[in-house]
């Protein structure tokens, strides 16, 4: 119960793959309390109401890319959990471009705008709306899903490996803002490819899904460990984290090569 009596917002639970949904689940078993939250489409398409009866938690709506709704979300929680937050999960990513096929030397411009607004600057939007209402406690955490492709070239993973640069450079700017205001830590953890909803969209995902399984010493991470991970990043235990990228992902950022890619090549 290392979230007992704590509060928090969870965005993107799709269906069971999500690694927000594991996080729900986890969190709940841990003690906390916390609102569901969705844009209103990917609330017709899962099955989050599911997900809100398992973990007695109610489902605020909220497009990520419109100020008015991330306002009312974070108006809306504190109402419903009774007080501040103590933790926000923010799993929210798309691409306009994969999902239209477009090369990323070839990208549509208005579509890359719409896939930064909503994978990254919604990050950004969340902080800002949370720090204008005063609505994180003291040592609060926010957490942010990420990819090694900020660092490294996926050629598939296409505007994404951009965006997520992004996302992750927002987390140690606002991290700063934020710890300094109000001692609240913001963090990312750069995940090992997953099978969810969202990455198995990628193309070619099970060629570097395979790969990642190769060179991690540990094997990919599930998203039930990607869950657990994330309550360590929300309790106590790690208040004097923040500003960081972590890699959750079996070893795999730090693996130069391994037997397994070698002796497959030949």
């Amino acid at each position: 119960m290392i979230l007992k009596g704590k509060r928090g917002i969870i965005f993107g639970a799709l269906d069971e793959k999500s690694i927000a949904w594991k996080v729900a689940e986890k969190a709940h078993a841990e003690g906390a309390t916390f609102v569901l939250t969705n844009a209103p489409i990917a609330l017709r398409l899962g099955s989050i109401a599911k997900l809100a009866q398992s973990t007695n938690s109610q489902i605020v709506p909220a497009d990520v890319t419109k100020n008015e709704d991330i306002e009312n979300l974070i108006t809306q929680s504190v109402e419903i959990l009774g007080g501040k937050i103590d933790f926000v999960l923010h799993s929210v990513g798309m691409s306009m471009n994969i999902r239209k096929g477009k090369a990323y030397t070839d990208l549509d411009y208005e579509n890359m705008h719409k896939t930064l607004d909503i994978s990254a600057i919604s990050f950004h939007r969340v902080m800002q709306e949370c720090m204008k209402q005063d609505a994180i406690n003291e040592w609060g955490s926010v957490v942010a899903l990420s990819y090694i492709a900020a660092q490294r070239v996926f050629p598939d993973y296409n505007e994404m490996g951009d965006t997520k640069a992004f996302l992750e450079s927002i987390a140690r700017s606002f991290g700063y803002h934020y710890g300094k205001a109000k001692k609240v830590r913001v963090n990312t953890i750069s995940q090992s490819p997953t099978i969810t909803t969202a990455g198995s969209g990628v193309k070619g995902f099970e060629g570097f899904y395979e790969y990642a399984e190769k060179m991690s010493p540990l094997g990919n991470a599930s998203s039930e460990d990607c869950a657990n991970y994330c309550i360590t990043l929300f309790s106590d235990y790690t208040r004097m984290v923040t500003m960081q990228n972590l890699f959750h992902d079996g070893g795999f950022s730090f693996t130069g090569v391994s037997y397994e890619v070698v002796n497959g090549a030949h």
